[in-house]
Protein backbone atom coordinates (compact mmCIF):
# COMPACT_ATOMS: atom_id res chain seq x y z
CA UNK A 1 0.00 0.00 0.00
CA UNK A 2 1.73 3.34 -0.68
CA UNK A 3 1.33 6.29 2.17
CA UNK A 4 0.81 9.52 1.32
CA UNK A 5 5.10 10.31 1.85
CA UNK A 6 5.06 7.78 -0.88
CA UNK A 7 2.53 9.48 -3.14
CA UNK A 8 4.35 12.83 -2.81
CA UNK A 9 7.64 11.65 -3.78
CA UNK A 10 6.12 9.58 -6.70
CA UNK A 11 5.66 13.34 -7.83
CA UNK A 12 8.85 15.13 -7.31
CA UNK A 13 10.58 11.74 -9.25
CA UNK A 14 7.76 12.36 -12.27
CA UNK A 15 8.57 16.13 -11.81
CA UNK A 16 12.41 15.46 -11.93
CA UNK A 17 12.38 12.78 -14.71
CA UNK A 18 9.79 15.23 -16.77
CA UNK A 19 12.59 18.18 -16.34
CA UNK A 20 15.26 15.77 -17.65
CA UNK A 21 13.58 15.55 -20.15
CA UNK A 22 11.84 19.02 -21.43
CA UNK A 23 14.75 21.06 -20.49
CA UNK A 24 17.84 20.08 -22.61
CA UNK A 25 15.27 19.76 -25.56
CA UNK A 26 13.64 23.26 -24.50
CA UNK A 27 17.71 24.40 -23.89
CA UNK A 28 18.90 23.40 -27.58
CA UNK A 29 16.07 25.46 -29.61
CA UNK A 30 16.87 28.45 -27.05
CA UNK A 31 13.44 28.40 -25.68
CA UNK A 32 13.20 29.69 -22.21
CA UNK A 33 12.75 27.32 -19.52
CA UNK A 34 10.02 28.71 -18.15
CA UNK A 35 7.80 27.75 -20.74
CA UNK A 36 9.17 23.96 -20.20
CA UNK A 37 8.01 24.23 -16.62
CA UNK A 38 4.80 25.11 -17.53
CA UNK A 39 4.08 22.58 -19.84
CA UNK A 40 5.25 20.20 -18.37
CA UNK A 41 2.07 21.38 -15.77
CA UNK A 42 0.32 21.52 -18.66
CA UNK A 43 0.65 17.75 -19.73
CA UNK A 44 0.74 16.22 -16.67
CA UNK A 45 -1.79 18.29 -14.69
CA UNK A 46 -5.72 17.55 -15.18
CA UNK A 47 -6.16 19.57 -18.39
CA UNK A 48 -3.59 16.99 -20.20
CA UNK A 49 -2.82 13.65 -19.35
CA UNK A 50 -5.00 13.91 -16.58
CA UNK A 51 -7.96 13.43 -18.34
CA UNK A 52 -7.10 10.01 -19.55
CA UNK A 53 -6.44 9.32 -15.42
CA UNK A 54 -8.41 5.71 -14.84
CA UNK A 55 -8.99 5.04 -18.16
CA UNK A 56 -5.19 4.60 -19.57
CA UNK A 57 -2.91 1.18 -17.39
CA UNK A 58 -0.20 3.15 -15.42
CA UNK A 59 -1.40 6.92 -16.75
CA UNK A 60 -1.79 7.66 -12.81
CA UNK A 61 1.92 7.19 -12.11
CA UNK A 62 2.74 9.64 -14.97
CA UNK A 63 0.32 12.63 -13.44
CA UNK A 64 0.65 15.67 -10.76
CA UNK A 65 -1.90 15.77 -8.82
CA UNK A 66 -0.98 17.08 -5.16
CA UNK A 67 -1.36 20.69 -5.66
CA UNK A 68 -1.10 21.37 -2.09
CA UNK A 69 2.42 19.97 -1.64
CA UNK A 70 3.29 21.69 -5.35
CA UNK A 71 1.75 25.34 -3.61
CA UNK A 72 4.54 24.66 -0.66
CA UNK A 73 7.31 23.73 -3.06
CA UNK A 74 6.62 26.87 -5.24
CA UNK A 75 6.11 29.43 -2.65
CA UNK A 76 9.87 27.86 -1.74
CA UNK A 77 11.03 28.48 -5.52
CA UNK A 78 9.60 32.40 -4.98
CA UNK A 79 11.41 32.92 -1.57
CA UNK A 80 14.55 31.82 -2.93
CA UNK A 81 13.99 33.93 -5.99
CA UNK A 82 13.42 37.09 -4.09
CA UNK A 83 16.38 36.33 -1.61
CA UNK A 84 18.54 36.39 -4.71
CA UNK A 85 17.37 39.45 -6.15
CA UNK A 86 18.09 40.65 -2.51
CA UNK A 87 21.97 39.81 -2.62
CA UNK A 88 21.87 41.36 -6.12
CA UNK A 89 21.26 44.93 -4.02
CA UNK A 90 22.22 46.39 -1.22
CA UNK A 91 20.34 48.80 1.15
CA UNK A 92 22.39 51.57 -0.14
CA UNK A 93 21.86 50.92 -3.84
CA UNK A 94 18.04 50.18 -2.96
CA UNK A 95 17.95 53.54 -0.87
CA UNK A 96 19.19 55.14 -4.35
CA UNK A 97 15.83 53.07 -6.04
CA UNK A 98 13.78 54.82 -3.14
CA UNK A 99 11.94 57.43 -6.01
CA UNK A 100 11.41 54.49 -8.59
CA UNK A 101 10.48 52.92 -6.37
CA UNK A 102 7.62 54.74 -4.83
CA UNK A 103 7.18 57.20 -7.93
CA UNK A 104 7.52 55.11 -11.31
CA UNK A 105 5.87 51.82 -9.14
CA UNK A 106 3.11 53.98 -7.23
CA UNK A 107 2.22 55.42 -10.77
CA UNK A 108 1.97 52.35 -12.46
CA UNK A 109 0.00 50.25 -9.94
CA UNK A 110 -2.64 53.21 -9.17
CA UNK A 111 -2.99 54.21 -13.13
CA UNK A 112 -3.51 50.21 -14.21
CA UNK A 113 -6.18 49.55 -11.03
CA UNK A 114 -8.24 52.12 -11.82
CA UNK A 115 -8.56 51.10 -15.61
CA UNK A 116 -8.97 47.88 -14.65
CA UNK A 117 -11.37 48.55 -11.93
CA UNK A 118 -13.52 50.47 -14.27
CA UNK A 119 -13.30 47.36 -16.75
CA UNK A 120 -14.49 45.21 -14.30
CA UNK A 121 -17.36 47.51 -13.23
CA UNK A 122 -18.29 47.16 -16.84
CA UNK A 123 -18.28 43.78 -17.19
CA UNK A 124 -20.67 43.70 -14.20
CA UNK A 125 -18.55 43.05 -11.28
CA UNK A 126 -19.76 44.44 -7.89
CA UNK A 127 -17.75 47.33 -6.60
CA UNK A 128 -15.84 45.75 -3.86
CA UNK A 129 -14.74 43.02 -6.58
CA UNK A 130 -13.88 45.13 -9.34
CA UNK A 131 -11.40 47.18 -6.24
CA UNK A 132 -10.01 44.19 -5.07
CA UNK A 133 -9.10 42.11 -8.53
CA UNK A 134 -8.69 45.10 -10.31
CA UNK A 135 -5.71 46.17 -8.04
CA UNK A 136 -4.25 42.09 -8.00
CA UNK A 137 -4.27 42.43 -12.24
CA UNK A 138 -2.11 45.77 -12.18
CA UNK A 139 0.36 43.10 -10.68
CA UNK A 140 3.09 41.54 -12.47
CA UNK A 141 4.96 38.21 -11.66
CA UNK A 142 7.94 38.69 -10.07
CA UNK A 143 9.16 35.03 -10.15
CA UNK A 144 8.78 35.05 -14.24
CA UNK A 145 10.01 38.65 -14.91
CA UNK A 146 12.91 38.28 -12.70
CA UNK A 147 14.14 35.17 -14.52
CA UNK A 148 13.12 36.37 -17.50
CA UNK A 149 15.73 39.06 -16.98
CA UNK A 150 18.35 36.76 -15.49
CA UNK A 151 18.09 34.24 -18.65
CA UNK A 152 19.46 37.65 -20.38
CA UNK A 153 22.03 38.56 -17.53
CA UNK A 154 19.78 42.12 -17.22
CA UNK A 155 19.05 42.08 -13.60
CA UNK A 156 22.04 44.70 -12.63
CA UNK A 157 21.01 46.88 -15.45
CA UNK A 158 18.87 49.77 -15.95
CA UNK A 159 15.94 47.79 -17.74
CA UNK A 160 16.29 45.03 -14.61
CA UNK A 161 16.65 47.67 -11.84
CA UNK A 162 13.39 49.96 -13.13
CA UNK A 163 11.52 46.14 -13.88
CA UNK A 164 12.50 45.67 -10.07
CA UNK A 165 11.10 48.98 -8.95
CA UNK A 166 7.98 48.38 -10.05
CA UNK A 167 7.71 45.31 -8.85
CA UNK A 168 8.97 45.86 -5.00
CA UNK A 169 5.88 47.92 -5.14
CA UNK A 170 3.58 45.61 -6.02
CA UNK A 171 4.72 43.19 -3.52
CA UNK A 172 4.47 46.10 -0.69
CA UNK A 173 0.72 46.65 -2.53
CA UNK A 174 0.43 43.00 -1.48
CA UNK A 175 -1.14 43.78 2.44
CA UNK A 176 -3.42 46.94 1.68
CA UNK A 177 -5.11 44.51 -1.00
CA UNK A 178 -5.26 41.36 0.76
CA UNK A 179 -6.58 43.63 3.84
CA UNK A 180 -9.38 45.16 1.41
CA UNK A 181 -10.19 41.69 0.02
CA UNK A 182 -10.85 40.71 3.62
CA UNK A 183 -12.75 43.88 4.76
CA UNK A 184 -14.98 43.46 1.68
CA UNK A 185 -15.76 39.94 2.71
CA UNK A 186 -15.88 40.24 6.64
CA UNK A 187 -18.55 43.12 6.01
CA UNK A 188 -17.84 43.96 9.68
CA UNK A 189 -18.30 47.65 9.38
CA UNK A 190 -14.81 48.21 10.06
CA UNK A 191 -13.71 51.28 7.89
CA UNK A 192 -11.26 50.12 5.19
CA UNK A 193 -9.01 53.10 5.27
CA UNK A 194 -8.14 52.39 8.83
CA UNK A 195 -7.38 49.04 8.37
CA UNK A 196 -4.84 50.14 5.39
CA UNK A 197 -2.91 52.64 7.78
CA UNK A 198 -2.81 50.34 10.28
CA UNK A 199 -1.26 47.91 7.77
CA UNK A 200 1.12 50.36 6.93
CA UNK A 201 2.27 51.34 10.18
CA UNK A 202 2.75 47.95 10.50
CA UNK A 203 5.19 47.17 8.11
CA UNK A 204 7.38 50.10 8.49
CA UNK A 205 7.65 49.17 11.90
CA UNK A 206 8.36 45.43 10.71
CA UNK A 207 10.87 46.55 8.39
CA UNK A 208 12.71 48.72 10.56
CA UNK A 209 12.79 46.31 13.21
CA UNK A 210 14.09 43.43 10.48
CA UNK A 211 16.75 45.24 9.39
CA UNK A 212 18.39 46.68 12.39
CA UNK A 213 18.11 42.99 13.91
CA UNK A 214 19.96 41.82 10.94
CA UNK A 215 22.42 44.15 10.76
CA UNK A 216 23.46 43.21 14.14
CA UNK A 217 23.26 39.33 14.47
CA UNK A 218 23.51 38.37 10.96
CA UNK A 219 27.55 38.83 9.96
CA UNK A 220 28.32 37.52 13.91
CA UNK A 221 26.17 34.40 13.21
CA UNK A 222 27.84 33.79 10.09
CA UNK A 223 31.53 34.38 11.23
CA UNK A 224 30.28 31.73 14.07
CA UNK A 225 29.18 29.03 11.86
CA UNK A 226 32.34 29.13 9.18
CA UNK A 227 34.58 28.78 12.22
CA UNK A 228 33.16 25.30 13.15
CA UNK A 229 34.28 24.71 9.16
CA UNK A 230 30.76 22.60 8.67
CA UNK A 231 29.67 23.38 5.21
CA UNK A 232 26.52 21.87 6.29
CA UNK A 233 25.70 24.21 9.52
CA UNK A 234 26.57 26.73 6.88
CA UNK A 235 23.71 26.31 4.04
CA UNK A 236 21.93 25.22 7.13
CA UNK A 237 21.94 28.95 8.27
CA UNK A 238 21.73 30.59 4.83
CA UNK A 239 18.21 28.78 4.74
CA UNK A 240 17.08 29.70 8.02
CA UNK A 241 17.70 33.15 7.27
CA UNK A 242 15.97 33.05 4.14
CA UNK A 243 13.17 31.06 5.13
CA UNK A 244 12.76 32.02 8.73
CA UNK A 245 12.44 35.92 7.55
CA UNK A 246 10.08 35.02 5.22
CA UNK A 247 7.77 33.22 7.31
CA UNK A 248 8.35 36.19 9.66
CA UNK A 249 6.88 38.80 7.50
CA UNK A 250 4.16 36.17 6.50
CA UNK A 251 3.46 35.44 10.45
CA UNK A 252 2.89 39.65 11.36
CA UNK A 253 0.94 39.62 8.17
CA UNK A 254 3.05 40.88 5.47
CA UNK A 255 4.42 38.58 2.40
CA UNK A 256 6.90 36.00 1.88
CA UNK A 257 8.52 37.77 -0.91
CA UNK A 258 8.87 40.50 1.40
CA UNK A 259 10.38 39.25 3.88
CA UNK A 260 12.50 37.04 1.31
CA UNK A 261 13.91 40.07 -0.33
CA UNK A 262 14.98 42.12 2.96
CA UNK A 263 16.56 38.67 3.75
CA UNK A 264 18.97 39.03 0.52
CA UNK A 265 19.34 42.86 1.06
CA UNK A 266 21.01 42.25 4.45
CA UNK A 267 23.00 39.49 3.47
CA UNK A 268 24.48 41.45 0.52
CA UNK A 269 25.76 43.74 2.68
CA UNK A 270 28.33 41.21 4.21
CA UNK A 271 31.83 39.06 2.50
CA UNK A 272 29.51 36.08 2.13
CA UNK A 273 27.05 37.06 -0.71
CA UNK A 274 28.91 35.44 -3.39
CA UNK A 275 29.50 32.49 -1.82
CA UNK A 276 25.90 32.11 -0.42
CA UNK A 277 24.77 32.98 -4.55
CA UNK A 278 26.85 29.92 -5.55
CA UNK A 279 25.44 27.74 -3.07
CA UNK A 280 21.80 28.76 -3.25
CA UNK A 281 21.64 29.19 -7.32
CA UNK A 282 20.47 24.92 -7.96
CA UNK A 283 18.37 24.78 -4.99
CA UNK A 284 16.74 28.55 -6.26
CA UNK A 285 16.29 26.79 -9.42
CA UNK A 286 14.47 23.84 -8.92
CA UNK A 287 12.23 24.96 -6.47
CA UNK A 288 11.38 27.80 -8.69
CA UNK A 289 10.73 25.14 -11.41
CA UNK A 290 7.99 23.64 -9.19
CA UNK A 291 6.32 27.05 -9.08
CA UNK A 292 5.79 27.26 -13.21
CA UNK A 293 4.64 23.79 -13.02
CA UNK A 294 2.22 24.96 -10.57
CA UNK A 295 0.96 27.74 -13.12
CA UNK A 296 0.60 25.12 -15.58
CA UNK A 297 -1.57 23.29 -13.04
CA UNK A 298 -3.55 26.15 -13.14
CA UNK A 299 -4.35 26.36 -16.82
CA UNK A 300 -8.04 25.02 -17.22
CA UNK A 301 -7.43 24.19 -21.30
CA UNK A 302 -11.29 22.82 -21.28
CA UNK A 303 -12.65 26.25 -20.77
CA UNK A 304 -10.20 27.51 -23.57
CA UNK A 305 -11.07 25.02 -25.90
CA UNK A 306 -15.28 25.57 -25.10
CA UNK A 307 -14.45 29.42 -25.88
CA UNK A 308 -11.07 30.03 -27.59
CA UNK A 309 -12.04 33.31 -29.30
CA UNK A 310 -13.23 34.57 -25.77
CA UNK A 311 -10.08 33.85 -23.81
CA UNK A 312 -7.88 34.83 -26.78
CA UNK A 313 -9.63 38.50 -26.79
CA UNK A 314 -9.71 38.74 -23.34
CA UNK A 315 -5.95 37.55 -22.85
CA UNK A 316 -4.83 40.48 -25.40
CA UNK A 317 -6.96 42.87 -24.32
CA UNK A 318 -5.42 42.43 -20.68
CA UNK A 319 -1.68 42.58 -22.31
CA UNK A 320 -2.16 45.85 -24.38
CA UNK A 321 -3.93 47.61 -21.57
CA UNK A 322 -1.50 46.68 -18.62
CA UNK A 323 1.76 47.49 -21.45
CA UNK A 324 -0.34 50.50 -22.86
CA UNK A 325 -0.92 51.93 -19.19
CA UNK A 326 2.75 51.69 -18.12
CA UNK A 327 4.29 53.22 -21.39
CA UNK A 328 2.05 55.98 -20.51
CA UNK A 329 3.75 56.27 -17.15
CA UNK A 330 7.10 55.70 -18.14
CA UNK A 331 6.30 58.76 -21.13
CA UNK A 332 5.49 60.73 -18.03
CA UNK A 333 8.67 60.08 -15.97
CA UNK A 334 11.03 60.59 -19.15
CA UNK A 335 12.30 56.95 -19.72
CA UNK A 336 14.09 56.51 -23.07
CA UNK A 337 11.87 54.76 -25.69
CA UNK A 338 13.40 51.91 -26.17
CA UNK A 339 13.40 51.45 -22.18
CA UNK A 340 9.72 52.23 -21.88
CA UNK A 341 9.13 49.78 -24.52
CA UNK A 342 10.89 46.88 -23.36
CA UNK A 343 9.73 47.20 -19.53
CA UNK A 344 6.14 47.98 -20.63
CA UNK A 345 5.68 44.65 -22.83
CA UNK A 346 8.04 43.14 -19.78
CA UNK A 347 5.35 43.38 -17.16
CA UNK A 348 2.59 43.17 -19.43
CA UNK A 349 1.43 39.79 -17.99
CA UNK A 350 0.00 39.01 -14.48
CA UNK A 351 1.06 37.49 -11.34
CA UNK A 352 0.53 34.60 -9.40
CA UNK A 353 -1.25 36.97 -6.80
CA UNK A 354 -4.70 36.92 -8.65
CA UNK A 355 -5.27 33.43 -8.11
CA UNK A 356 -4.99 34.44 -4.23
CA UNK A 357 -7.22 37.18 -4.31
CA UNK A 358 -9.59 35.42 -7.06
CA UNK A 359 -10.01 32.56 -4.46
CA UNK A 360 -10.39 34.38 -1.26
CA UNK A 361 -12.95 36.68 -3.18
CA UNK A 362 -14.80 33.77 -4.44
CA UNK A 363 -14.47 32.18 -0.72
CA UNK A 364 -16.25 35.57 0.51
CA UNK A 365 -18.86 35.43 -2.69
CA UNK A 366 -17.84 38.37 -3.95
CA UNK A 367 -17.19 37.15 -7.64
CA UNK A 368 -19.51 34.35 -9.44
CA UNK A 369 -17.24 30.74 -10.60
CA UNK A 370 -17.73 31.82 -13.99
CA UNK A 371 -16.01 35.08 -13.14
CA UNK A 372 -12.96 33.74 -11.22
CA UNK A 373 -12.23 30.68 -13.91
CA UNK A 374 -12.26 33.70 -16.57
CA UNK A 375 -10.31 35.73 -14.53
CA UNK A 376 -7.49 32.40 -13.89
CA UNK A 377 -7.03 31.14 -17.34
CA UNK A 378 -6.41 34.55 -18.87
CA UNK A 379 -4.06 35.36 -15.90
CA UNK A 380 -2.41 31.94 -16.48
CA UNK A 381 -2.44 32.58 -20.27
CA UNK A 382 -0.56 35.94 -19.98
CA UNK A 383 2.03 34.00 -17.58
CA UNK A 384 2.45 31.28 -19.77
CA UNK A 385 3.20 33.84 -22.72
CA UNK A 386 5.56 36.04 -20.88
CA UNK A 387 8.93 34.53 -21.95
CA UNK A 388 7.97 34.71 -25.73
CA UNK A 389 6.88 38.13 -25.02
CA UNK A 390 10.06 38.88 -23.43
CA UNK A 391 12.17 37.13 -26.30
CA UNK A 392 10.09 38.76 -29.07
CA UNK A 393 10.67 42.35 -26.73
CA UNK A 394 14.25 42.13 -26.80
CA UNK A 395 14.85 41.03 -30.33
CA UNK A 396 11.98 43.76 -32.05
CA UNK A 397 12.30 46.92 -30.25
CA UNK A 398 16.04 47.55 -30.82
CA UNK A 399 15.03 47.38 -34.45
CA UNK A 400 12.35 49.30 -34.50
CA UNK A 401 14.01 52.30 -32.41
CA UNK A 402 17.41 51.33 -34.26
CA UNK A 403 17.66 55.57 -34.82
CA UNK A 404 17.54 56.20 -31.08
CA UNK A 405 20.52 56.98 -29.29
CA UNK A 406 21.45 54.20 -26.86
CA UNK A 407 21.18 54.40 -23.29
CA UNK A 408 24.40 53.86 -21.48
CA UNK A 409 23.75 50.73 -19.07
CA UNK A 410 24.34 51.06 -15.28
CA UNK A 411 27.94 49.77 -14.08
CA UNK A 412 28.63 46.94 -12.67
CA UNK A 413 29.56 46.09 -9.40
CA UNK A 414 33.50 45.56 -9.81
CA UNK A 415 34.54 47.75 -13.19
CA UNK A 416 36.14 46.27 -15.90
CA UNK A 417 39.92 46.23 -15.90
CA UNK A 418 40.15 45.32 -12.23
CA UNK A 419 42.23 42.35 -10.71
CA UNK A 420 41.22 39.36 -8.92
CA UNK A 421 43.14 37.89 -5.95
CA UNK A 422 42.35 34.15 -5.21
CA UNK A 423 43.59 33.98 -2.00
CA UNK A 424 44.56 36.72 0.38
CA UNK A 425 47.04 35.56 3.27
CA UNK A 426 50.54 37.18 3.03
CA UNK A 427 51.39 37.49 -0.71
CA UNK A 428 47.64 37.93 -1.44
CA UNK A 429 47.99 40.70 0.81
CA UNK A 430 51.02 42.04 -0.42
CA UNK A 431 50.16 42.29 -4.25
CA UNK A 432 46.89 43.47 -3.60
CA UNK A 433 48.03 46.24 -1.57
CA UNK A 434 50.80 47.08 -4.63
CA UNK A 435 47.59 47.40 -6.66
CA UNK A 436 45.20 49.64 -4.69
CA UNK A 437 48.56 51.85 -4.52
CA UNK A 438 48.70 51.81 -8.20
CA UNK A 439 45.16 52.73 -8.04
CA UNK A 440 44.32 49.39 -9.89
CA UNK A 441 40.97 47.82 -8.52
CA UNK A 442 40.43 44.13 -6.66
CA UNK A 443 37.99 41.87 -5.71
CA UNK A 444 39.84 39.13 -3.98
CA UNK A 445 38.31 36.01 -2.22
CA UNK A 446 39.57 34.18 0.37
CA UNK A 447 38.28 30.68 2.68
CA UNK A 448 39.43 32.14 6.21
CA UNK A 449 36.43 33.92 7.73
CA UNK A 450 38.36 35.64 10.44
CA UNK A 451 41.16 37.32 7.79
CA UNK A 452 37.98 38.55 5.27
CA UNK A 453 36.07 39.97 8.14
CA UNK A 454 39.62 41.85 9.46
CA UNK A 455 40.18 43.30 5.71
CA UNK A 456 36.23 44.36 5.24
CA UNK A 457 36.64 46.65 8.05
CA UNK A 458 39.78 48.09 6.27
CA UNK A 459 37.96 48.84 3.22
CA UNK A 460 39.01 45.90 1.01
CA UNK A 461 37.06 44.37 -1.55
CA UNK A 462 37.59 40.83 -0.20
CA UNK A 463 34.53 38.13 -0.22
CA UNK A 464 34.46 35.10 2.11
CA UNK A 465 34.44 31.64 -0.67
CA UNK A 466 35.97 29.13 -2.09
CA UNK A 467 37.72 30.05 -5.82
CA UNK A 468 37.39 26.74 -7.47
CA UNK A 469 34.28 27.19 -7.94
CA UNK A 470 33.49 28.92 -11.58
CA UNK A 471 30.11 30.35 -11.05
CA UNK A 472 31.79 32.41 -7.63
CA UNK A 473 34.35 33.53 -9.94
CA UNK A 474 32.01 34.85 -12.84
CA UNK A 475 30.17 36.87 -10.03
CA UNK A 476 33.80 38.50 -8.94
CA UNK A 477 33.55 39.90 -12.85
CA UNK A 478 36.67 37.19 -13.90
CA UNK A 479 35.87 37.72 -17.68
CA UNK A 480 36.07 41.34 -17.11
CA UNK A 481 39.13 41.91 -15.36
CA UNK A 482 42.64 42.24 -16.49
CA UNK A 483 44.18 39.32 -14.66
CA UNK A 484 43.74 36.77 -12.13
CA UNK A 485 46.14 36.21 -9.27
CA UNK A 486 46.25 33.02 -7.57
CA UNK A 487 48.15 32.69 -4.49
CA UNK A 488 46.17 29.89 -2.71
CA UNK A 489 48.23 27.91 0.07
CA UNK A 490 46.81 24.69 -0.70
CA UNK A 491 48.56 23.20 -3.80
CA UNK A 492 45.99 21.22 -5.50
CA UNK A 493 42.95 23.54 -5.06
CA UNK A 494 45.73 26.81 -6.26
CA UNK A 495 45.84 24.43 -9.37
CA UNK A 496 41.98 23.47 -9.92
CA UNK A 497 41.26 27.48 -9.71
CA UNK A 498 43.96 27.67 -12.45
CA UNK A 499 42.58 25.28 -14.78
CA UNK A 500 38.82 26.38 -14.59
CA UNK A 501 39.73 29.98 -15.19
CA UNK A 502 41.60 29.19 -18.24
CA UNK A 503 38.77 26.70 -19.22
CA UNK A 504 36.09 29.65 -19.06
CA UNK A 505 39.05 32.59 -20.20
CA UNK A 506 41.47 30.91 -22.73
CA UNK A 507 42.82 34.87 -23.25
CA UNK A 508 42.97 35.97 -19.19
CA UNK A 509 46.38 36.66 -18.14
CA UNK A 510 46.97 34.40 -15.02
CA UNK A 511 50.10 34.56 -12.43
CA UNK A 512 50.46 32.42 -9.72
CA UNK A 513 52.60 31.92 -6.82
CA UNK A 514 54.22 28.21 -6.65
CA UNK A 515 55.84 26.80 -3.29
CA UNK A 516 58.46 24.40 -4.90
CA UNK A 517 59.28 22.65 -8.70
CA UNK A 518 56.52 20.51 -8.30
CA UNK A 519 53.57 22.84 -7.40
CA UNK A 520 55.14 25.48 -10.50
CA UNK A 521 55.03 22.34 -13.37
CA UNK A 522 51.52 22.10 -11.85
CA UNK A 523 50.26 25.17 -12.13
CA UNK A 524 51.92 26.09 -15.45
CA UNK A 525 50.69 22.72 -17.14
CA UNK A 526 46.95 23.25 -15.30
CA UNK A 527 47.44 26.83 -17.70
CA UNK A 528 48.96 29.58 -15.88
CA UNK A 529 50.93 32.60 -17.65
CA UNK A 530 53.36 32.86 -15.35
CA UNK A 531 54.64 31.17 -12.29
CA UNK A 532 56.72 32.88 -8.89
CA UNK A 533 59.02 30.49 -7.28
CA UNK A 534 58.90 31.60 -3.95
CA UNK A 535 61.98 30.32 -2.36
CA UNK A 536 64.04 30.95 -5.81
CA UNK A 537 62.75 34.97 -5.89
CA UNK A 538 63.69 34.69 -1.77
CA UNK A 539 67.40 33.75 -3.00
CA UNK A 540 67.52 35.87 -5.69
CA UNK A 541 66.72 38.77 -4.03
CA UNK A 542 68.89 37.66 -1.73
CA UNK A 543 71.73 37.78 -4.08
CA UNK A 544 71.18 41.10 -5.36
CA UNK A 545 71.21 42.99 -2.15
CA UNK A 546 74.79 41.16 -1.94
CA UNK A 547 75.83 42.16 -4.88
CA UNK A 548 74.67 46.17 -4.53
CA UNK A 549 76.28 46.01 -0.50
CA UNK A 550 79.71 44.81 -3.26
CA UNK A 551 79.47 47.74 -5.36
CA UNK A 552 78.14 45.92 -8.19
CA UNK A 553 75.64 48.95 -10.13
CA UNK A 554 72.03 47.92 -9.63
CA UNK A 555 71.29 47.88 -12.73
CA UNK A 556 73.82 45.50 -13.76
CA UNK A 557 73.00 43.65 -10.00
CA UNK A 558 69.44 43.24 -11.70
CA UNK A 559 70.61 41.52 -14.88
CA UNK A 560 72.56 39.06 -13.29
CA UNK A 561 69.94 37.97 -10.99
CA UNK A 562 67.75 38.24 -13.89
CA UNK A 563 69.87 35.82 -15.94
CA UNK A 564 70.33 33.97 -13.03
CA UNK A 565 66.36 33.31 -13.16
CA UNK A 566 65.79 32.41 -16.56
CA UNK A 567 68.87 29.68 -15.99
CA UNK A 568 67.13 28.16 -12.70
CA UNK A 569 63.92 27.73 -14.10
CA UNK A 570 65.09 26.02 -17.39
CA UNK A 571 67.32 23.71 -15.57
CA UNK A 572 63.73 23.16 -12.95
CA UNK A 573 61.19 22.81 -15.54
CA UNK A 574 61.09 20.82 -18.71
CA UNK A 575 61.21 23.18 -21.55
CA UNK A 576 57.87 22.08 -22.93
CA UNK A 577 56.29 23.60 -19.54
CA UNK A 578 58.03 26.64 -20.05
CA UNK A 579 56.76 26.76 -23.49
Amino acid sequence: MMTNAALDLREMVVFLAAAGVVLPFMHRLRISPIIGFVGIGLLLGPGGLGRFSGMVPGIDFLLITDRAGIAVLSELGLVFLLFMIGLELSLDRLWAMRVRVFGMGGAQMVATATVMIVLLLTAGLPLPAAIVIGSALSMSSTAIVMQILAERGAVGGRLGRSALAVLLFQDLAVIPILLMTQAFGDRSGQPVVLDLAFAAIKAAIAVAVILALGRLLLRPLFRMVIATGIRELFLALVLVTAIGTAVLTETIGLSLALGAFLAGLLVSETEYRHQIAVDIEPVKGLLLGVFFVSVGLGIDLDRVVAAPFLHLGALIGFLVIKATVLLAVCLAIGLPKSLMAELSLLLAGGSEFVFVVVGIAGGFGLITTEASSLIVVVVGLSMLSAPTVGVITRRVVPHLLRNEKPVPDLPPEEEDGHVVVAGYGRVGRAVGGALREAGIPIAAVDSDALIVGALRKTGVAIHWGNAIHRPLLKRLGTGRAAALVVTMNDTAAAADVVRVARAEWPDLPIFARAHDTQHARLLLESGASKVVLLPLEASLQLAEAVLSATGVPDEVAHAITGAERDRQLAALLPPAVLG
